[in-house]
């Protein structure tokens, strides 16, 4: 964990004037005429009622010398500074605040959302290997995609994120670098998950993703010397080895190195399946006192062979086949797939003065994949399968700049935090596909078919993206902070051209724009350990083209706003924090009817969620919750459709982690995990569906010193029970195959 602050550094946005007993004099900072010009006109602006009309001044605000000495430190902190985290919570897995995207690091009783925040203590005890490990522990997220599979995707609040998967996790509170189709957890600190739409907070994601958005916050150098060390085996003969290494250097020691690395190669424990993974993380930072920088460089590289695929049921199809055994894999040997994605992102940030910050990002990654597989269509009960295999190239290379400040300043008794940030993010796709000969198998008793060689299709350019925004936003607080109010609204310009894959002329062109609100508040009735709140919040995807076939064809539709409202409670008792939310989503989407393509279609998503993590007694930690979903179809053009449930929306989905520290063996932790899944509709008609299922996950830690070094020994059993069961359905109808039990175990040593 990293520490709360670091030698000869200070959080930015640091005040003077936190004491009661420090003077007016003491408290005026030397501003820059830059800051001063700064503060005047955002001053201007909320007096004028743009940014906070609800609490607008009838007087000039007063000016800077004028700060009243009662203002406190905010712990309000740019996207690529990573050496004030929010503190942990119970036994290190969970933490109390998150990044709220450009508004910075939160504390939970004082953010108007539902978030979630996991460690790298999580991923350790774990063992995880991806990101897609850690989210699977909140009841909000179900996963759409198999550990065997290409990539990572998921369900927030029962709306997709990422089954293309085009780059939809942030990193470092940013899109565009992350690695494309699948995210290894070996260089993330924190795994946020941010609940809701977060259109404000991140900006539209790449791949219009609503139901909420995951940020990776990376590794930075802790402030004492780490070198750690892990080896692990299991699942088949996977195995393979980590290494963690963080140093500080310079007088002050301002300037930090941590270096992350692994290699994990072995057959799985699904039939043919090996896989091969290795990633190499460098990330650098400098803390002085009024610059500070980082730079992140990530290579990842995952090759599989036979890698599980999604079947989809025969059109027609009347009934749901049963779930194969967890180790039954339809591929064929001579499937595979190989990826490579390499990363990098610079950020900056500069006090002006003891208030106001200037900050910047600019990166990007590059993402190349070539595979050779299909997705299998389920033919019958019996399990007889049909797959046609594509030899398919991705190619994506993608690019995010944005610059901003962040100021504090007072208007009378309401302190203010305004962010101001221009951002920008643009990718350049490009594929290309062969269809080989499709084979016969069968889902429970697999057949293997002769190899083929397909050839190498040319990736070709697809299309060119560019997503630019403008972001404002105020926090304000008043009344003791018992009262904070955040307000903020981004305008989305979308610019997209669409190429013909022959001439590689521009076939298709987009061009809308957007705005995007964000109104939150939080109210402690009583005391600092209750926080009730509210939001209203819009998420953007891409508008579409009426297709050729329409009466209207090629009439262009600005972007969908999806909107979410949102009532809740925080409450902090002993250890614990625990969050009950009411929240409903709605999301529209176009359709043709009687040949006309308009935006009337939607789907609703209604939900209770209730989350609790902590030390609930002592030696035992807690973290889990469980949320009730109402997706209804409520705009269809089809009375076989409307009012029905959407697809791969269960009604409820829970998750119960439990941990103790035996007590007459130091050193020693037992831990549990339930997770439930209410039946999901495969079919928008909801005449298909899959069972509900439960999986309890079992492990063991054992801390102790050999040679005077700290070891750990972990064992994770997944899927106790072995139960075979469908996990999920995804977006497109396509049905995922739940993991079979597996036994990992490792030992770790910190030199």
């Amino acid at each position: 964990m990293l520490p709360s602050t670091l030698p000869g550094y200070e959080p930015s946005l640091r005040s003077s004037c936190s004491s009661p007993s420090s003077s007016r004099s003491a408290c005026a900072p030397a501003l820059s005429p830059l800051a001063v010009a700064i503060r005047r006109a955002l001053g201007g602006l909320v007096t004028a009622g743009f940014l906070a009309p609800a609490f607008a001044q009838t007087t000039a605000p007063q000016p800077a010398q004028g700060l009243p000495s009662s203002l406190p430190e905010v712990r309000v902190t740019a996207e690529g500074e990573a050496a004030v985290l929010p503190t942990t919570l119970g036994n290190g897995h969970t933490a109390r605040g998150a990044r709220l995207g450009l508004l910075g690091n939160t504390d939970v009783l004082n953010a108007p959302l539902n978030t979630a925040s996991y460690t790298s203590q999580m991923v350790q005890d774990q063992q995880a290997v991806t990101v897609a490990d850690i989210v699977r522990n909140d009841s909000s997220v179900r996963l759409s995609g198999h550990p065997g599979d290409q990539l990572d995707s998921f369900f927030i609040r029962g709306f997709p994120v990422g089954d293309q998967n085009s780059g939809e996790i942030a990193f470092d509170g940013v899109y565009g670098v992350a690695p494309n189709y699948r995210v290894l957890a070996d260089y993330a600190e924190r795994i946020e998950i941010i609940k809701g739409p977060a259109a404000l907070l991140y900006g539209m994601s790449p791949a219009s993703s609503v139901g909420g958005a995951i940020n990776i916050v990376p590794k930075r150098a802790t402030g004492a010397p780490l070198t750690r060390v892990s080896a692990d085996f299991g699942a088949g003969a996977q195995g393979g080895g980590q290494i963690d290494v963080s140093r500080r250097f310079g007088p002050e020691r301002q300037f930090g190195v941590r270096f992350n690395g692994s290699h994990h190669q072995g057959d799985t424990l699904l039939d043919h399946q090996s896989r091969k993974a290795g990633v190499g993380a460098l990330a650098l930072d400098y803390q002085g006192e009024r610059l500070r920088a980082t730079l992140d460089a990530i290579v990842q590289k995952e090759s599989v062979d036979a890698p599980l695929r999604r079947p989809f049921l025969a059109a027609g199809a009347t009934a749901v086949p049963r779930a194969p055994d967890g180790r039954r894999n339809v591929s064929q040997p001579w499937e595979w797939f190989d990826t490579t994605d390499r990363s990098l992102l610079l950020h900056a940030e500069y006090d002006l003065d003891d208030r106001t910050t200037v900050f910047a990002n600019a990166g990007g990654g590059r993402s190349r994949v070539d595979r050779l597989f299909g997705n299998p269509t389920l033919l019958n009960l019996r399990g007889d399968t049909s797959t046609l295999p594509q030899r398919f190239r991705f190619e994506v290379d993608r690019s995010t700049a944005d610059a901003g400040l962040r100021t504090q300043f007072a208007t009378g008794g309401v302190r203010h935090t305004v962010t101001l940030q221009a951002s920008t993010y643009n990718d350049r796709l490009a594929r290309g596909s062969v269809n080989g000969t499709a084979v016969l198998s069968n889902l429970y008793a697999p057949v293997t078919s002769p190899a083929q060689h397909v050839t190498s299709p040319q990736a070709v350019r697809v299309s060119d993206t560019q997503l630019s925004s403008l972001a404002l936003a105020d926090n304000l607080s008043f009344l003791d902070d018992r009262v904070q109010l955040m307000l903020g609204v981004r305008r989305q310009r979308v610019q997209s051209d669409n190429f013909n894959a022959t001439t590689g002329a521009v076939a298709s062109s987009y061009d809308q724009s957007a705005v995007t609100p964000l109104a939150g508040l939080v109210v402690k009735p009583w005391q600092n350990n209750v926080s009730l709140y509210a939001n209203y919040i819009e998420g953007l995807s891409k508008g579409d083209s009426a297709p050729a076939t329409a009466t209207n064809a090629g009439e262009m539709f600005a972007p969908y706003k999806t909107k979410q409202k949102e009532i809740g409670a925080k409450v902090e008792w002993g250890r614990m924090v625990t969050t009950l939310s009411l929240f409903e989503i709605t999301k529209p989407s176009g359709q043709q009817t009687n040949g006309l393509f308009a935006v009337d279609a939607e789907q609703r998503n209604r939900g209770i969620e209730l989350n609790t993590s902590g030390r609930a007694a002592p030696g035992v930690s807690v973290t889990g919750g469980i949320t009730w979903l109402q997706g209804v179809l409520t705009h269809t053009n089809s009375a076989t459709t409307q009012g029905r449930k959407a697809i791969g929306v269960p009604s409820v989905q829970a998750n119960l982690g439990l941990e103790w520290d035996v007590p007459w063996l130091p050193g020693l932790a037992l831990s549990g995990g339930l997770t439930h899944t209410g039946k999901q509709y495969v079919d928008r008609a909801n005449t298909l569906a899959i069972p509900a299922w439960t999986t309890l996950d079992l492990g063991a830690r054992y801390r102790t010193l050999i040679a005077g070094k700290t070891t750990t020994f972990r064992a994770n059993l997944r899927n106790a029970a072995d139960r075979a069961y469908w996990a999920s359905v995804s977006q497109y109808g396509s049905l995922v195959q739940g993991a079979p039990r597996a036994l990992v175990v490792s030992a770790t040593v910190d030199f």
